[in-house]
């Protein structure tokens, strides 16, 4: 689940009881799907973390037709799948990021290419296991050690392989994007940094980067394989006290600073601090078309290089 920032010093993960789970489950089975377009959903099982989850896989348009079948497309890989296409399966907030809704309309307006959005759902209650490389001392402190280093291979090795065998994909770090929020901001960060030859672009969406102690943001010092562009976006009310959002933008802007030294510019970094926004898809959603546009708009297909 998404974690809710409260407190710099003490922040619990937003969770429901098991009598709330059955004061919702009701309304939750009588709400209308919200999917738009052509929504593929399969079950993985991953060896790497020993369980299995959906796979959410959004086509573009013509993607069956006969004119296309020799046609490739890139991908964009996103965190936290229930929350991606469908608000009946966005647990907190019933709401989604709207993503499908998002790219056929900029596809169809040529803003961004034609491409492939695979969402990967997060695990339950292994969700922030999963995806921190580093404990997250201050919003979930009795936390065991977390197995995010291997989040990296899991999508490499088991989620990408399949996507890559069962649709027509273009692949190659210039062709493939990685993005999530929260603590799937975390593990996409993380990704980009632990795959550059891997994933060629970031969507970074409200990262905790107190995890570690800031280990994640000394890992952006010094870069040198580094993507071809990165999207990082931020409310200016994620936590209802200003101090702690000060601190979590001064961690962004550190990261930006470490991208900056490395060679980064206004063309292939971009941070957005949105002044009203707080820690929600809704944010989330009105943020995408921009970070869209930045990260894909100038797009062109590039073979992937030789192995």
């Amino acid at each position: 689940m998404r974690t809710t920032l409260l407190c710099l010093v003490l922040l619990s993960s937003l969770s429901f009881s098991a009598a709330t789970r059955a004061q919702t489950a009701p309304a939750a089975a009588a709400c209308k799907s919200t999917v738009s377009g052509d929504l593929h959903v399969h079950t993985l099982k991953s060896a790497i973390f020993g369980n299995e989850r959906k796979i959410r896989v959004l086509l573009p348009a013509g993607y069956g037709d006969d004119a296309n079948k020799d046609r490739r497309y890139p991908v964009l890989y996103m965190l936290d799948g229930q929350n991606v296409f469908d608000a009946c399966l966005s647990d907190v907030s019933r709401h989604e990021w709207g993503v499908d809704e998002t790219v056929q309309r900029m596809v169809a307006e040529k803003k961004i290419p034609a491409m492939i959005v695979v969402g990967v759902d997060h695990a339950g209650k292994d969700r922030a296991r999963e995806y921190l490389p580093y404990r997250d001392f201050t919003g979930n402190p009795d936390m065991d050690e977390p197995a995010g280093k291997g989040f990296p291979d899991f999508m490499t090795k088991e989620v990408m392989p399949w996507v890559d065998g069962n649709y027509r994909t273009l692949p190659g770090p210039p062709n493939t994007g990685i993005g999530g929020s929260s603590y799937g901001g975390v593990a996409s960060l993380y990704a980009l940094l632990a795959k550059p030859n891997t994933f060629g672009y970031g969507l970074i969406e409200s990262p905790t980067l107190w995890v570690g102690m800031g280990q994640l943001v000394r890992d952006t010092s010094p870069l040198v394989v580094m993507p071809q562009k990165v999207f990082v976006g931020f409310g200016g009310k994620e936590s209802s006290d200003p101090k702690i959002n000060d601190r979590m933008i001064g961690l962004i802007r550190q990261v930006e600073t470490n991208f900056r030294a490395a060679g980064y510019d206004d063309t292939n970094f971009r941070f957005v601090v949105d002044a009203d926004a707080e820690h929600t898809e809704a944010a989330w959603e009105k943020r995408l078309p921009g970070a869209l546009t930045f990260l894909f708009g100038d797009w062109k297909p590039t073979p992937a290089p030789p192995r």
